[in-house]
């Protein structure tokens, strides 16, 4: 077994080895994980944080010890918390990192950081500030970053700048927590689930207060929630249909 590290600021992970596959979700500076098959150009890993896995670019990332996994998996996890940083290499060269990057392997990768960071869980009211900061970042599938992120990874970034792990689809986090009947059982952070016409969960996003949910569909906007599903004030209807309304902390 190999394990790795990622080395640059925002790296797509693909369902398929190959620069045109799909791209499912994205390795973000500093995340690391298990490398499961390598090939010529691509390897397919399991992210330690979530599990999720996906192919990387052989490029884009650098190989570690598994003695360095697994001290980095056993730590607290340290991210950043401004939109854009910077870390130094050992030849003074800047390289940007985005929100939510992992700086506990900055010795590992031979980095240095000065930014601001955070570590630890923070407080359940906490979570609405942060998503705040992903604000109108536009939708991307599998995006994970201000610059471009989906409906789950919004909720999962939130989440883990806070302390507290999310899995990484809508339909997977959907299995965390405990469900709540109503609507005004719920406080802010909570998360409301959404589904399709074939029953398939497909969307997700934090409640605040006032029935109101922060959520990604076109950008990071706030709508209004109610027994129904979500209503965009924009469209002047309902955009999705709540299935089930999740306390996870």
């Amino acid at each position: 077994m190999q394990y790795g590290i990622c080395s640059l600021s925002i790296v797509p992970l693909r369902l398929d080895p190959a620069d045109t596959s799909e791209m499912v979700s994205q390795v973000l500076y500093g995340e690391f994980f298990k490398v499961l098959e390598q090939r010529k150009s691509w390897s397919k890993i399991r992210l330690a944080y979530d599990k999720y896995e996906g192919w990387i670019d052989n490029k884009q990332y650098v190989i570690i010890s598994e003695e360095d996994y697994c001290t980095l998996d056993d730590s607290i996890l340290k991210l950043s918390t401004d939109l854009v940083e910077f870390v130094q290499d050992e030849n003074d060269r800047l390289h940007t990192i985005p929100l939510g990057s992992t700086l506990n392997g900055l010795d590992i990768l031979k980095h240095q950081h000065d930014g601001n960071f955070v570590e630890g869980t923070k407080p359940k009211y906490n979570l609405l500030e942060t998503a705040f900061n992903y604000l109108n970042a536009p939708y991307l599938w599998g995006g994970k970053t201000p610059f471009g992120i989906d409906c789950s990874g919004l909720t999962q970034m939130v989440y883990k700048l806070n302390g507290y792990k999310l899995l990484r689809d809508a339909s997977q986090q959907a299995t965390q927590g405990s469900a709540l009947s109503f609507i005004e059982e719920s406080e802010p952070g909570d998360l409301a689930f959404f589904d399709n016409d074939e029953g398939k969960i497909v969307h997700v996003g934090i409640i605040m207060e006032d029935n109101h949910i922060i959520h990604a569909h076109g950008k990071v906007r706030i709508d209004r929630l109610d027994h129904t599903g979500i209503y965009n004030n924009d469209k002047r209807q309902h955009t999705h249909k709540l299935r089930v309304i999740k306390k996870i902390i």
